[in-house]
């Protein structure tokens, strides 16, 4: 090849090469310019603050956070890493957001901190389609964890700007307090549905329950049962042992209900010894059964101080006619008529 010709194709390749360079700094500049309108954007955008401030559903808060984060430049999804091990994904999967369990740095000072990826070649075959970075972000508040925000990349070359690194930091300011809120309140709120004595349900949270589970069921044409029962002869243990001993008694046996139950029931104190368990999904036939199991549970062992103690029950399964008061009243009937009948026993209405 001529000499001349060889130094005029380096000369081509070299111009080339620049005007690469040259695209390549614009387009990274431009991409530079986007995340901090976007950042700007974010920071300027009405009432964000206000609007995590003003609800109390920690869902929702995630949600909007998850939302935010996954439109900023170079973000390709978002995962919120809840304390107790839940995870809230946005163009991410279930399966990657299993596998992306990042505990952020113990540092209270600590922002952020970027995590790069690496794969083994016979795994890296999805290409692009792997994560490949990520920006972690803790969600504190006052000095306590709620859990992380991770913004993750599929690029192979570009990493997440440091304008969205600012705004996920941003974003994370304004959510930690927001979630702390709603976690107070949701405490608060668990603690008000809760009888002080037993920790089971409380009348409020009961009748509120069974208001709704009837309306569900009737809605959608689905089975609902409900049990109600109380102690045989309570009266004579506060009479004769006090009023601490009785509620001792009804502790013990809140326990042993507690323990009988199935996850999807609702055990509840209606008041004084008076009991329910609101059994969704369910009919006469598996209330009368866990009826059964309860009084058996109550009755297995004695009770410090005061013996062996029973319930009388009545069971009663919603039908097409009932509304929430005719429902409650029937299964309220039978206890009343299993009482009658010589208690320690369960009778269906």
């Amino acid at each position: 090849m001529p000499l001349a010709f060889t130094i005029l194709l380096l000369g081509l390749a070299g111009v080339v090469a620049s005007l690469g360079a040259v695209i390549g700094v614009r387009a990274r500049r431009s991409a530079g310019r986007r995340a901090q309108e976007a950042v700007r954007r974010f920071a300027d955008g009405a009432g964000f603050t206000d609007e995590l401030a003003a609800t109390l559903d920690a869902r929702r808060i995630v949600v909007r956070v998850l939302d935010t984060a996954a439109v900023l430049p170079g973000v390709d999804g978002a995962i919120v890493h809840t304390l107790d091990g839940a995870a809230a994904v946005s163009g991410v999967s279930p399966e990657e957001a299993e596998r992306l369990v990042i505990a952020a740095p113990p540092d209270p000072n600590l922002r952020s901190a970027e995590i790069a990826l690496s794969f083994r070649l016979d795994d890296a075959e999805g290409g692009g389609s792997l994560v490949r970075s990520a920006v972690i972000v803790p969600l504190r508040a006052e000095g306590q964890s709620f859990g992380t925000l991770l913004a993750v990349s599929r690029s192979l070359t570009e990493r997440i700007p440091q304008a969205s690194v600012t705004a996920l930091e941003l974003l994370a300011r304004q959510a930690g307090p927001a979630l702390d809120n709603a976690h107070r309140f949701a405490e608060a709120r668990r603690l008000a549905d809760l009888d002080s004595l037993t920790g089971l349900a409380n009348r409020r949270a009961f009748h509120e329950s069974l208001t709704r589970e009837c309306a569900r069921a009737t809605r959608y044409g689905r089975k609902l049962s409900l049990i109600v029962f109380d102690l045989d002869n309570f009266k004579s243990v506060n009479d004769h042992h006090g009023h601490l001993a009785g509620d001792a008694v009804l502790a013990e046996v809140a326990l042993r209900v507690k323990a009988a139950v199935r996850a999807t029931d609702i055990p509840c104190r209606v008041g004084g010894d008076e009991f329910a368990v609101i059994l969704p999904e369910s009919g006469s036939d598996d209330a009368l059964l866990l009826s059964e199991r309860i009084a058996k549970a109550v009755a297995a062992k004695p009770i410090a101080n005061v013996g062996h103690a029973s319930l009388s029950a009545g069971v009663a399964e919603i039908t097409s006619g009932d509304d929430y008061e005719t429902f409650f009243n029937r299964a309220d009937a039978a206890l009343y008529r299993a009482k009658g009948d010589g208690k320690a026993r369960t009778v269906a209405g």
